[in-house]
């Protein structure tokens, strides 16, 4: 039997029942002792379970599931006592997914033992919590700022309920928060918000890189009722929930703790963001006096996995093209001097400096790097403002899913003409394990301005195309916006065997690369299926189908000699992992007809909700390379 196959080894059926009632705020010996018990068990069972995404190497979070769980322990005894609750735990952090899985599991929803997938494709049990995919779970959640103003409509929705959201110091820092508190009080809004106040989040401490943020302070200025505790004192923290639920209006319970206490290895740093490491587990699970076979014999039988598949026309080495764009831009500001870059260039975080290539801009050039909060429109618009002097140019970077979250800003940066240079990493579907709701798939909302002006939609093939296009278009004038996944890729291979972005190679803005010619019709491709594509391509043209393959590393500019040769072939396909509704491939069909070409023409691109995992994200997508040669058959029939 295998080590997920086995029966969840802490029983969750030991969880004790506790009725509790605010207008008691002391506890009782025994409703304490069970309150105590009911808190351990189910933190062991976190570090358990979500240190099996560590172990199948889909990573996870498990410090901010196992923070909360004295304040969920808490709300589930009021709506054990009582239907006046709304008996939903909200939850403004997605990432804490594993909170709402055990509370699946708990309520019957799934077997305890199917919490050992998590993380892992096609388990259902993906990186943020999706309503209607996870059976038991009541929401969907994991852009942070969304959820609290959709709280307050559920309230508004259900007067005579007391809705709960957990929040954290992280998510809010977001600026939808301080609409939503705003909302709430002038409402008079019967929610009471339950705030992990740990002083981590994934680049660090907000103390540190956010001077003057303090949560308590900030929601008493907005009006809200607010109790400041010790979140890991259930004394005083049941007291200040029993008040907070007593007090008519708008409050919450700001909890301080370290993040993930009591874990040894991961307490209070930003490392317990993130999952927490096997043997950081085994060591926690063993202290805690569970036996080798809970945590030694499941999570060291559990191995990473990927869909095995030999690539041709690229290399085995792969780069991580959101770890190189830091590296340009060093490469750029190598050449000047410390005191010219700090006059010239301002690169702006938003919690992501490890994630988005921002980090090894902070070490080596601390003279341009402004180290900032989870506030992206916000962010944005400073980088816009930097640039807004012609010779000034300001670099912002976030995931692409977070695209979304800053148009209007991006507008109005265009119509001021500032310089920004933005990346955004994690784009398409490709090892996506946080699944849907972090899919960067609208990369093409970026280019809203009309038709007289100009932005560019950068999405480089490999590491050696992105070194390229950042030092090429890096002092250009104007919005750039540069793209990048979360997973490595290979570096392309010319048909020789020599790297087609190697020596001799130069960028050109807005020019489309042939990667071969072909009579049969041509693949239009760019960024992370431009290998898949050219592994396709040739396979069809080893089988005597002269396919041939373009490179679009400019996403929105027409190269009318290149449009006008491939329409002017049997066949045009596009593939891409942007969504199928908004990418290139929405757009190249009109952009063909409009020149009168009309080759048959297809498009392939991101159609449907993830299934977790990593490489599984592709085939899912039926953008693997035997899904593009079947199309490439299809069209050339």
């Amino acid at each position: 039997m295998s080590a997920t196959e086995s029966a969840f080894p802490i029983d969750l059926k030991k969880y004790r029942k506790l009725t509790l009632d605010p207008s008691k705020p002391q506890l009782t010996a025994e409703q304490k002792s069970t309150l105590l018990y009911n808190i351990q068990l189910l933190r062991d069972a976190i570090v358990l379970f979500t240190a099996t995404g560590a172990a199948r190497g889909v990573s996870g979070h498990t410090g901010g599931a196992f923070d909360t769980i004295p304040e969920v322990c808490i709300l589930l005894s009021l709506f054990e006592a009582s239907e006046k609750y709304l008996p939903i735990v909200f939850d403004e952090a997605g990432h804490r997914v594993a909170t709402q899985y055990l509370l699946s599991a708990l309520d019957g929803h799934i077997p305890p033992e199917h919490l050992l997938h998590y993380r892992e494709a096609n388990s259902k049990l993906p990186g943020h919590p999706e309503l209607g995919l996870t059976p038991g779970v009541k929401f969907s959640s994991g852009r942070l700022g969304h959820m609290w103003p959709m709280v307050n409509g559920v309230a508004m929705a259900n007067k005579d309920k007391v809705v709960f959201c957990l929040g954290s110091d992280g998510s809010q820092q977001e600026g939808n928060d301080a609409e939503a508190a705003r909302l709430a009080v002038a409402q008079n809004l019967n929610v009471k918000l339950l705030i992990d106040d740990n002083d981590v989040t994934i680049a660090g401490h907000p103390s540190q890189y956010l001077k003057g943020y303090d949560v308590s302070k900030t929601l008493e200025g907005h009006g809200l009722k607010v109790y400041t505790v010790q979140g890991e004192d259930i004394d005083a923290l049941w007291a200040a929930i029993a008040a907070v639920v007593t007090y008519d209006g708008p409050a919450a319970v700001i909890a301080k703790r370290l993040m993930a206490p009591g874990v040894a290895d991961i307490e209070g740093s930003a490392h317990g963001h993130d999952v927490i490491p096997v043997k950081a587990a085994i060591k926690y699970l063993t202290s805690r006096g569970y036996p080798a076979s809970v945590s030694e014999g499941i999570l060291n039988n559990i191995k990473p996995s990927a869909v095995p598949y030999l690539y041709i026309g690229s290399t085995k080495e792969v780069g991580a093209n959101r770890v190189v764009f830091g590296d340009a831009v060093n490469l750029v500001l190598d050449t000047l001097s410390k005191e010219e870059a700090a006059e010239k260039v301002m690169v702006i975080d938003s919690d992501l400096e490890g994630s988005t290539g921002l980090k090894v801009i902070h070490q080596k050039h601390p003279e341009v790097f402004v180290p900032s909060g989870i506030m992206e429109r916000g962010n944005f618009s400073t980088a816009a403002g930097f640039g807004f002097d012609a010779n000034k140019f300001g670099v912002f970077s976030t995931f692409s899913a977070f695209l979304e979250m800053v148009i209007s800003e991006v507008t109005m940066a265009r119509l001021n003409n500032c310089n920004v240079l933005s990346h955004f990493s994690h784009s398409g579907v490709d090892e996506m394990a946080d699944n849907t709701c972090h899919f960067g798939i609208n990369s093409f909302f970026a280019d809203n301005g009309l038709s007289d002006v100009q932005s560019w939609l950068y999405f480089p093939a490999d590491p050696l195309q992105m070194v390229a296009v950042i030092k090429r278009v890096f002092f250009e004038r104007g919005l750039r916006f540069v793209f990048s996944t979360r997973s490595k890729v290979p570096y392309i291979l010319k048909e020789d065997g020599t790297k087609f972005f190697g020596d001799g190679y130069e960028f050109v803005p807005g020019k489309d690369e042939t990667i071969v010619e072909g009579k049969a019709g041509y693949v239009v491709s760019f960024g992370e299926m431009l290998y898949r594509s050219w592994d396709a391509v040739l396979r069809c043209r080893k089988e005597g189908l002269d396919v041939g393959l373009i490179n679009k590393p400019t996403l929105n500019l027409v190269d009318e000699q290149t449009l006008r040769k491939i329409g002017s072939s049997p066949f045009v396909l596009v593939v891409e992992s942007l969504n199928q509704k908004t990418g290139l491939g929405s757009k190249m069909g009109t952009w063909l007809i409009e020149r009168q070409l009309t080759p048959k023409y297809g498009y392939m691109g991101t159609t449907k909700e993830g299934c977790g995992g990593l490489s599984e994200q592709i085939p899912h997508q039926n953008l693997d390379p035997q899904s593009i040669i079947m199309k490439i058959k299809q069209l050339s029939n």
